[in-house]
């Protein structure tokens, strides 16, 4: 359950509440008792392999596509 702070609380702990938010706390700004903001975590994508970063350390078996001995009853 999100922690509710209120509107002057949240200015004064800024700082505090971030941290928090940081380590996964939704923290939700309230004004006059209502819920008006929330303060949470950003998800920051992963960025992607660039293309043939993996060149020279993997190694395809030169019998990949010849079929398993366990499936002979299947094919």
């Amino acid at each position: 359950m999100p922690s509710v702070i209120n509107m002057h609380q949240a200015k004064s702990t800024l700082s505090q509440l971030v941290k928090q938010a940081e380590a996964g706390a939704e923290i939700l700004i309230a004004r006059n008792g209502k819920a008006v903001a929330r303060l949470t975590c950003i998800e920051v994508p992963k960025p992607a392999l660039p293309w043939g970063a993996l060149r020279g350390k993997m190694r395809m078996a030169d019998d990949f596509e010849a079929p398993l001995d366990s499936m002979k009853d299947y094919i």
